[in-house]
């Protein structure tokens, strides 16, 4: 008998030392903006306002269900100040500081692209809830995204504004220093060339700048029938309205970072009637995607953007990838098996759309959608442009 309480004490012992004891909870890492200087922190809040719902509902279910035990979640949130630099070290603080199972975030591809090769290098499971950028998940088999690349938002866009005012000449005003804005102004600009006509003006600006006058001057005498301006929101808020009162009275056509709650605000309306590409609608939405939209606005007051939505999604697949890949309770062990268990995602159907399967890349398989902005500053359906189309 000793014997045996002996062994049974050396193996409880071995277990122990090597990690493989079941996991007391899930620690889930949130690498996202809280404070910054680019008026950027809102989709940060709306981060965490996602994020805090989900673990409400795990809560209220007694925890996550992972083969008959149930196990408590816990998100880790660090402030990444919508900064470069920091991402990478938040991300740092999350794997090993932290010892997170995986990384929700960040958000921006500037971010993401920096931190997503840490958590790469560190086999820690990392998706991006907004990052658009094929950077950000090349060569990674360790990250991944809820929403779509800009190599088919960028054509998607062109299309729809070709089809929709059947324009021939179109300007393109994007900021160089940030490289999503780049990157959609460059796949623009050559679906354009190739498949549509001329882009008759190729401006450029910073992110901080305040006056566009001389560059929206020359789109205006270029003789362009539609602008494409691929910037966040709070830039896109400050470039309308000079557009305006210079005598722009054509199309505009934004990209997913205008889909923010705090555009029409910052924009004084100025942005009615205009369009752009993104992953999900407010107005007009049913099923799961209403439940959520109002279950949001009862906690917050106001409708999500499309950032929270997808932040919804993000961690809904990683729970459902943990569900499916089992926990040890060894960190590394878990963290492939959940890394494996993401890369077979099927049929995954989210807040902002279904997710058919991700890509041998780690991008989601999914179609882009165009909103308009109405008159009274919503974001109302306009089409739908699928995938391989």
């Amino acid at each position: 008998m000793k014997r045996i309480l002996l062994v049974f004490s050396t193996i409880i012992m071995l277990l122990s030392l090597t990690g493989a004891q079941p996991a007391a909870e899930i620690v889930i890492g949130i690498n996202l903006p809280l404070t910054d200087n680019t008026g950027l922190s809102p989709v940060g809040r709306e981060t965490k306002n996602a994020a805090e719902m989900i673990l409400a509902r795990i809560k209220v279910q007694g925890g996550l269900e992972i083969r008959g035990r149930r196990y408590p979640l816990r998100f880790v949130y660090v402030d990444n100040e919508m900064n470069v630099e920091r991402a990478p070290v938040a991300a740092r603080r999350l794997v090993e500081g932290e010892k997170v199972l995986a990384v929700i975030g960040p958000l921006g591809s500037r971010r993401a692209i920096p931190a997503g090769e840490f958590c790469n290098a560190n086999k820690t499971p990392m998706i991006s809830p907004w990052s658009t950028d094929p950077a950000t998940t090349k060569g990674r088999p360790y990250v991944f995204r809820a929403c779509f690349v800009d190599p088919f938002q960028a054509p998607a866009a062109a299309r729809f504004t070709r089809e929709k005012f059947n324009a021939v000449k179109t300007a393109i005003l994007y900021s160089p220093e940030d490289n999503y804005s780049k990157t959609l102004a460059e796949l623009y600009r050559d679906s354009w060339n190739t498949n549509y006509g001329e882009v008759a003006a190729w401006e450029s600006c910073g992110q901080s700048d305040s006056d566009f006058s001389a560059q929206l001057s020359r789109i205006i005498s270029s003789g362009a029938e539609v602008l494409y301006l691929p910037v966040y929101y709070d830039i896109a808020a400050r470039i309308v309205p000079q557009a305006k009162s210079l005598g722009w009275d054509k199309p505009v056509m934004g990209a997913d970072a205008w889909g923010s709650a705090d555009l029409w605000n910052l924009s004084e309306g100025s942005v009615a009637g205009y369009y752009f590409t993104t992953h999900y609608t407010a107005a007009g939405a049913v099923g799961k995607t209403r439940e959520f939209i109002d279950a949001y606005r009862a906690i917050y007051g106001y409708v999500p953007g499309d950032v929270a939505a997808l932040t919804r999604d993000a961690i809904d697949i990683v729970l459902q990838g943990i569900q499916n890949a089992g926990l040890t309770g060894n960190l590394a062990r878990d963290r492939n098996a959940l890394r494996n268990a993401l890369a077979e995602t099927a049929g995954f159907e989210g807040v902002t759309g279904k997710i058919s399967r991700f890509d041998r890349e780690g991008d989601p398989v999914k179609e882009v959608l165009v909103i308009k902005i109405n008159s009274g500053g919503q974001f109302v359906y306009e089409t739908a442009v699928q995938p391989g189309r």
